[in-house]
């Protein structure tokens, strides 16, 4: 490589390192605000962490599906925190920000328009993993449960990887609620949602109806991957999950874009 080949190679690398710290820091100062924000985070983790530690002390060593009680609802309540730490992360979040006139404001700056939604979803990511983590050891404390070490971490990917799709519903949630009315929005959808998946009580002991009114809704699809990590799903294949979780990525992603564009057209004309 000779000096000009250098000399043209090198603005790129440095830019390149330039966007990845914008990137990070982006990513770092949203986990502190929301870290700061007990309105979000001890509610995100401590909802699932009870609930899984009530369930677990009463029931824990009982079969549900044939597994323990305790993995079976480690897979069921790890699905329930991460889909709520991506729907009031981004859902919320964005709607407050877009209130604030924050989001203006960062599309005003120099910044890389994906860096906040990147540390968004980034911040949904750490919180879940934090809740899985809790209830893991919470299961292990309680219940005494034990579980190979591939499926303690084929669970917590599975569930990391399953947050994605509720991190673009959360986004077309912000880009479409206003900043009062979104926290009761994603309440009214992400509360009868989790109980209809089966996610809060076996589908086994519920209702004929919300039997079948199961498989349509999103986190059921989740729940049924992560269960299948520990032997407690309903033996429906895998691609039927991971395209049903898919159909709803895209579909929250062209919401959130029109969102994103009427705000943009009623700012700008």
């Amino acid at each position: 490589m000779n000096a000009e080949t250098m000399d043209a190679a090198r603005p790129l690398a440095v830019g390149s390192r330039n966007l990845a710290r914008i990137y990070a820091l982006e990513a770092k100062y949203e986990f502190l605000k929301l870290l700061r924000l007990p309105a979000y985070s001890l509610p995100t983790i401590a909802f699932p962490a009870v609930f899984y530690a009530l369930f677990t002390v009463t029931y824990g060593s009982h079969q549900i599906g044939g597994v323990q009680a305790a993995a079976y609802m480690l897979a069921t309540y790890g699905t329930f925190g991460v889909i709520g730490a991506a729907l009031f992360g981004f859902g919320v979040g964005v709607a407050v920000e877009r209130g604030q006139g924050w989001l203006l404001l960062k599309r005003a700056s120099p910044m890389p328009p994906g860096a906040y939604f990147a540390a968004k979803c980034a911040m949904s990511l750490v919180f879940g993993a934090i809740i899985v983590t809790v209830l893991s050891v919470l299961g292990a404390l309680l219940a005494g449960l034990r579980l190979p070490p591939g499926e303690w971490l084929g669970l917590g990917l599975v569930q990391m990887a399953g947050a994605f799709p509720f991190c673009a519903l959360g986004l077309a949630f912000g880009t479409w609620c206003g900043p009062n009315s979104a926290p009761a929005v994603v309440n009214l959808v992400y509360l009868p949602m989790s109980l209809a998946s089966g996610l809060w009580m076996p589908l086994s002991i519920l209702p004929a109806f919300l039997r079948h009114l199961a498989p349509w809704m999103p986190p059921y699809h989740l729940a049924q991957l992560a269960l299948k990590v520990v032997g407690g799903d309903a033996g429906q294949p895998v691609w039927l999950h991971v395209g049903a979780l898919a159909l709803v990525t895209a579909i929250s992603l062209g919401l959130a874009r029109a969102g994103l564009r009427r705000d943009a057209d009623q700012t700008y004309g």
